[in-house]
């Protein structure tokens, strides 16, 4: 660890030690918006300097939207961020446009990781730097960060499980999976087969890894069709790059049956975009589970401030009603809440995916 690191934890600990001998209302004021997990300060500067802010793709509306709401929640809470860079799907370019940031003097990083070993490369530079970073829908599997922005994964893979077992009494379902170089594709992927398998073992389960790509889960899909062709329902684990090549390739099929229509197929999907809600709503697919792009880019700009201020946080309840847990890498992470839209609330004002100009 160099020397400089060192002495800036030691004058940390000393700041955070006068800050707790100072009273118990000064560490009220330091929480901030998440004053239930005993958030304080451990010394710093004033939370300004330019943060940079790098995007894992835009080909999916999901990423589109997120990338909207970045420059709105930066205005919202006092973060002067710059503009946003895009990594197109690539891990190494993404390393790459964590050092450009890092030569171009930002002070914070907000992160959403591709690979989640590979991105251990790129925070290993922000510390050597001493820029704390914050990583938002994807935790690394290794490096530091100052506080994982994202949903509950696991919980994911279970929504959509309990759906369609809730809805098929028996016969085959596919899962359109993820990367599982992400902790986001593995922990949907083993939770939605184990869910099933424990709960619903009438429910046969097919797999095709599809790595976040339209097309190959388009080609894919359809070759498992032509072997296939009783399948009874399927999970999408991210409607912005599955929902368009899935529904093209059952209507190609004459598969596409509207909800409440014999043959149709059941389908479940992840992430609460526009275009999956006009599709609960037209009955071509039934339900998703909101992934919140919106409290991503606004605890994303919160927590990196907090981070350049020197402030820490506990495990524990929030008052925005998620829960921070310690992960097994010992990295705190903010698991915001992610609900299950379906039919019955799909109109719900309230959900960011009707909130999209």
């Amino acid at each position: 660890m160099p020397g400089s690191t060192a002495r800036k934890r030691n004058r940390s600990r000393i700041l955070g030690t006068v800050a707790l001998a100072a009273g118990a209302s000064l560490l009220l004021a330091a929480c901030g918006s998440t004053k239930d997990t005993g958030a304080s300060s451990a010394g710093g500067g004033d939370g300004s300097g330019k943060v940079g802010v790098v995007l894992p793709l835009l080909t999916s509306p999901f990423w589109q939207s997120y990338n909207d709401y970045v420059p709105k929640m930066a205005k919202s809470e006092g973060v002067d961020a710059m503009k946003t860079v895009n990594s197109n799907s690539d891990p190494s370019q993404q390393i790459t446009d964590i050092n450009n940031q890092l030569n171009q003097g930002v002070k914070g990083l907000v992160v959403a990781p591709l690979d989640s070993a590979a991105i251990e490369a790129g925070l290993d530079q922000a510390e050597r730097k001493g820029v704390p970073v914050v990583a938002v829908d994807v935790a690394p599997d290794k490096g530091k960060v100052a506080m994982v922005v994202r949903a509950n994964n696991v919980a994911y893979g279970e929504k959509a499980c309990r759906y369609l077992g809730e809805h098929i009494t028996s016969g085959k379902v596919v899962q359109i999976m993820g990367d599982l170089a992400s902790v986001n594709g593995r922990d949907r992927s083993e939770a939605f087969r184990a869910c099933v398998k424990k709960n619903f073992p009438k429910l046969k389960v097919l797999e095709i890894p599809a790595k976040w790509e339209s097309d190959a889960a388009a080609s894919k899909l359809d070759t498992l069709l032509n072997a296939n062709p009783d399948l009874k329902g399927i999970y999408m684990q991210a409607g912005g790059v599955y929902l368009a090549p899935t529904l093209q390739t059952l209507k190609s099929k004459g598969m596409l049956k509207k909800a409440g229509q014999p043959g149709h197929i059941a389908i479940v999907s992840n992430d609460g975009i526009p275009q999956e809600f006009d599709a609960i709503r037209k009955g071509e697919i039934d339900a998703t589970v909101s992934q919140p792009a919106d409290a991503y880019a606004k605890y994303g700009m919160y927590y990196i401030k907090a981070a350049m201020q020197g402030k820490t946080f506990k495990p524990g309840p929030t008052d925005h009603d998620s829960t921070i847990v310690k992960l097994p890498s010992g990295i705190l992470e903010d698991q915001l809440p992610a609900p299950l839209v379906t039919k019955d609330n799909v109109d719900d004002p309230k959900l960011w995916g009707n909130t999209v100009e």
